[in-house]
């Protein structure tokens, strides 16, 4: 295993598209049930139905921080996922884990370790941090390390090198101070492969990510977005999610998906429930529910955009107690031969 800190793009990687292939999906067992704010039962519940969905399509690599989440999860799953013991401080690897790139001319693929802080700080993030390393450690890959704080869930990408992102997110000062959205551009060219960004402004209302376009918009195919709107004119989200749907219809074909029709709270937080946040796998796209009216609706929009795949609907009201649901929880590792650097780098 090497560490470069090269380009990839130099290398002729990019970040591919979420629905090609996959070797595998990476993910972390939940725990501390202070994090999970007291839901932690109920959020384990969800993540083994989840966890099982997507085993049923590809191989599933499950993190576990300690003794207790081990026996936990194996009491839950068995031997239908791989275990790897990692420490960390929480469980959203679509953040916290590496983004994997591949090389189209012969299809190997390698990944890059950006920094984590934790979305701009908010909570501890040192361990989190380390967690591309195990990663990498346990597929001896050969990768490219990136002093940008980065987190997967803040980009959407066709895997043609366009791809969607939102100045909230990206420009929050507490990421990366002083770089402008030109810098931001550079590096991820340089790094993700990619040769344009269409920028939206703000996502939804109560996102600690400050933005994350997984929460908002993602692609469908290289030329259509799904992207949320929120119906009700009197929505907090209405304008902003309106304001981002005209943006995009500038560059893309866009469908329109509802966000629930019910205001959901944990304490006095508005939490971001949203469809999109939704997980591929081989052969399958899992869909988050809340016992929403708009729940069956939007699962019948996700099965139309994706022909050909089983659109699974699974619960997900516990989990997005703590802020996020099924794609902010994983990330993918596209199918490919892992990269090894020619001794001459």
């Amino acid at each position: 295993m090497r560490h470069l800190t090269g380009c990839p793009r130099s290398f002729g990687f990019r970040q591919p598209a979420e629905w090609d292939a996959h070797a595998a999906t990476w993910g972390g067992w939940p725990f501390d049930d202070e994090e999970w704010r007291g839901q932690l039962e109920a959020a384990r519940t969800e993540y083994a139905a989840f966890a099982r969905a997507v085993a049923n399509c590809e191989p599933f690599w499950l993190l576990v921080a300690d003794d207790e989440s081990l026996d936990d999860a194996q009491s839950r799953l068995g031997s239908a996922v791989r275990y790897l013991r990692v420490p960390m401080d929480d469980v959203w690897l679509r953040d916290s884990g590496p983004i994997f790139v591949t090389r189209p001319d012969d299809a190997t693929v390698s990944c890059v370790h950006w920094r984590f802080n934790a979305w701009g700080r908010k909570f501890d993030w040192q361990l989190d941090d380390d967690v591309p390393e195990a990663v990498v450690a346990a597929l001896d890959l050969d990768h490219f390390d990136a002093e940008l704080v980065f987190e997967g869930g803040s980009i959407e990408t066709n895997g043609q090198g366009v791809a969607i992102t939102t100045r909230q997110c990206l420009l929050e000062p507490l990421r990366n101070p002083g770089l402008t959205e030109r810098d931001l551009e550079h590096v991820l060219a340089e790094y993700l492969g990619l040769t344009r960004i269409v920028w939206l402004e703000l996502g939804l209302q109560g996102d600690h990510t400050d933005g994350h376009v997984d929460t908002i918009a993602r692609f469908v195919d290289e030329d259509t977005v799904l992207a949320c709107v929120a119906e009700d004119a009197s929505d907090p989200n209405h304008d902003v999610l309106a304001e981002n749907a005209a943006r995009l219809r500038a560059h893309f074909k866009v469908i329109e998906i509802p966000t629930p029709r019910e205001a959901r709270f944990f304490g006095e937080e508005r939490l971001p429930l949203t469809y999109v946040n939704y997980c591929l796998a081989n052969g399958s796209v899992i869909v988050p529910q809340y016992g929403d009216y708009n729940d069956d609706r939007a699962l019948e929009i996700v099965r139309h955009a994706f022909p050909g795949r089983d659109a699974i609907a699974l619960s997900s009201a516990a989990i997005i107690t703590s802020g996020g649901s099924f794609h902010c929880l994983t990330q993918h590792q596209p199918q490919g031969a892992l990269w090894k650097a020619p001794e001459s780098i």
